[in-house]
C-alpha cells in the first residue's frame, strides 16, 4: 500500500485538473444525467430510480441532479476488504493505493513453457498463490477467464481456487445473482459465517459498464444484491476514447462519471450507505486498429484526472497500471508499466488493478505480474518523498567529515542505508562481467525464474479442512442447478 498526496508525510503532491476544472466536469455529468439520460436495462434499478423522481421512457432513465448529489452524500468515503486470516486489512479509501492484478484474460502465459495458451482452470490459483508471495500486491484478481467448466461458473471456479492459495482480500467478479450468491456463499464458510462475513467481508464484488451510458442487466442486478448483502461494490468502465466518445479527454470523464454516478445513485438507493467505488479508464482508441490503448500515455492521464474528480466528490476510485499492449514481458511491456504504475501511485487511486496484462487485456502473464511488483515498489520508495529536517540534513556530520572526506564509515549514515536506498529483489545491477559470470540472464528470465520459484517453495496459509468440505458441496450444488 502506498500513501499518495500527504503533506503530512511529505509524499510528492500531484493533480492533473483544479477543483475549478473537476467542478465544472462534474456539473457537465449532472447535465448529462438529467438531459441525455442513461440506458438501464434492469428493471428493479428503473424503478428505484422511478420512484424518487427519475424520468423513465423505455430503457432510458433521466437522474434529477438533486438524487445524484443525495447518493454521493450517502456513500462512504472509506470502506474495508479484510483478508480471510484476518490479518490482511484492505482499506479502500483515497491516497491509500493499492495494486492487485485483473480479471477475465482469454490467453495464459504457461509459467513451465512460456507459451501462450488459453487459459484454464487452475491458472486462477496460480495467480493467487503468487500474489500471496508478492510483497507489493495488495488484493486479488484471477489473470484469467477459463472456459473448460460450466461457463456461468467460472467466476465461482476461480474464487474458490483464489481462496485456497492466498490470504489476501480478494476482488470478485460474477456473470449471474446466481453465480455471485454461490460467490457469497463460499466466502460465509470460509469467514465462518453470514454474519462475520457481514462484519469483515473477504472480497468486494467487480463488475464494469458499457460506454457511452450504459448499464447492462447482471451488472445492476449483481450490485444491488451485493449491496443489500453487505458486500463492497466496485463499478469500473471506459469509455474508449474517439470510438465511445469524442477525441477529448474531457468528453470522456463526463461520459465516465455520468455512467459511475448512474450506477451509484442506484445502489444508494436501494442501500444508502453501501459501501462502493467508482472507477474508470477512459483509453484512447489505437488510430491503426481501433482497439482501447491500455499502454497508451493517454491512459494513465485520464485515469489520474478521474481520481481528481473522485477525490473532489470523496468517492473510492479504481484505476489500472500494469497493463501493456505488449505481448511479452520486454522493453514495451515494462516501460508502460513504469508510467502507468507511477501515475497511479501519484495521483492516489484507492484501488489499481489489471497488474500482470498484456495485449490488450488478452494474456494473463504471472512473470510481468512479478514485474509489476518491483515497479510498484520503485514507485513505493519514490512516494516516501524525501524528509528534510535537521537530522537528515546532518550539518554537522558533515562538519566533521569536512571537504574531501568519505561518510561510508560514518555510523550515523551507514545506519541509514537499507531505509535510504532502495534495493532490488529481481532487476539486475551487477557489472557487466558479473552478470556475464552469472549465465548472462535477460529481465524477462529472471521474473520467469522468480514466477517458478514461487510456484515451486511458496506455500499459502491453508484453508481449514471444513471450509474446504463446504465449499465443495457449494460447487457441487451450483453444477446440478446449472444442469437443469
Amino acid at each position: 500500500m502506498i500513501i499518495a498526496n500527504s503533506p503530512e508525510l511529505h509524499t510528492p503532491l500531484f493533480r492533473v485538473l483544479s477543483d475549478d476544472q473537476c467542478r465544472e466536469l462534474y456539473t457537465a455529468a449532472l447535465e448529462c444525467l438529467g438531459r441525455v439520460g442513461v440506458q438501464m436495462h434492469n428493471a428493479a434499478a428503473r424503478d428505484l430510480l422511478a420512484a424518487r423522481g427519475a424520468t423513465v421512457e423505455g430503457l432510458i432513465v433521466r437522474i434529477p441532479t438533486d438524487l445524484v448529489k443525495q447518493a454521493i452524500d450517502s456513500t462512504p468515503h472509506e470502506f474495508t476488504v479484510w483478508g480471510r486470516d484476518g490479518k490482511h486489512e484492505m482499506r479502500v479509501a483515497l491516497d491509500r493505493v493499492h495494486f492487485g492484478p485483473g480479471p477475465t484474460c482469454t490467453y495464459f502465459v504457461d509459467p513451465q513453457t512460456g507459451e501462450r495458451r488459453k487459459a484454464q482452470r487452475g491458472d486462477a490459483g496460480l495467480t493467487a498463490k503468487v500474489c500471496d508471495a508478492l510483497p507489493n500486491i495488495d488484493y486479488i484478481m484471477g489473470l484469467s477467464l477459463f472456459d473448460d467448466v460450466t461457463p456461468v461458473l467460472a467466476p465461482v471456479y476461480e474464487f474458490a481456487e483464489e481462496l485456497a492459495n492466498t490470504s489476501k482480500p480478494i476482488v470478485a467478479w460474477a456473470n449471474s445473482t446466481n453465480a455471485l450468491q454461490d460467490i457469497y456463499r463460499i466466502a460465509a464458510a470460509v469467514a465462518g459465517s453470514k454474519k462475520a462475513l457481514g462484519e469483515k467481508p473477504i472480497f468486494a464484488y467487480f463488475t464494469t459498464y458499457e460506454s457511452p451510458l450504459k448499464l447492462a442487466d447482471a451488472p445492476l442486478a449483481n450490485m444491488l444484491w451485493a449491496a443489500d448483502h453487505g458486500i463492497p461494490v466496485v463499478c469500473l468502465g471506459g469509455p474508449t476514447v474517439g470510438l465511445e466518445s469524442p477525441f477529448t479527454g474531457a468528453s470522456a470523464l463526463v461520459l465516465h462519471l455520468a455512467s459511475a454516478l448512474a450506477a451509484l445513485t442506484a445502489v444508494q438507493l436501494k442501500v444508502p450507505g453501501a459501501a462502493m467505488a467508482i472507477g474508470g479508464l477512459p483509453s484512447m482508441m489505437d488510430l491503426r486498429t481501433a482497439r482501447p490503448a491500455y499502454g497508451s500515455p493517454e491512459a494513465s492521464l485520464h485515469s489520474a484526472a478521474a481520481v481528481d474528480i473522485a477525490r473532489y466528490l470523496g468517492l473510492p476510485f479504481m484505476g489500472t497500471a500494469g497493463a501493456s499492449e505488449a505481448k511479452t514481458v520486454d522493453a514495451q511491456a515494462g516501460a508502460e508499466a513504469a508510467l502507468q504504475v507511477m501515475l497511479s501511485a501519484l495521483s492516489g487511486a484507492s484501488l489499481v488493478h489489471d497488474v500482470g496484462f498484456l495485449d490488450c487485456a488478452d494474456i494473463g502473464s504471472l512473470a510481468y505480474l512479478v514485474l509489476v511488483d518491483e515497479i510498484i515498489n520503485m514507485a513505493k520508495r519514490v512516494m516516501r518523498g524525501i524528509q528534510v529536517n535537521p537530522e537528515t540534513i546532518m550539518l554537522d556530520l558533515i562538519e566533521e567529515v569536512g571537504p574531501g572526506g568519505w561518510f561510508l564509515n560514518q555510523p550515523r549514515s551507514a545506519a541509514l542505508c537499507r531505509t535510504e536506498a532502495w534495493v532490488p529483489t529481481v532487476l539486475d545491477r551487477t557489472p557487466y562481467t558479473l552478470w556475464e559470470k552469472k549465465g548472462s540472464q535477460t529481465a524477462e528470465e529472471l521474473v520467469n525464474a522468480r514466477v517458478k520459484n514461487i510456484l515451486n517453495t511458496h506455500q499459502p496459509s491453508p484453508l481449514q479442512p471444513e471450509a474446504v468440505e463446504k465449499i465443495e458441496r457449494i460447487l457441487s450444488d451450483a453444477e446440478l442447478r446449472e444442469r437443469k
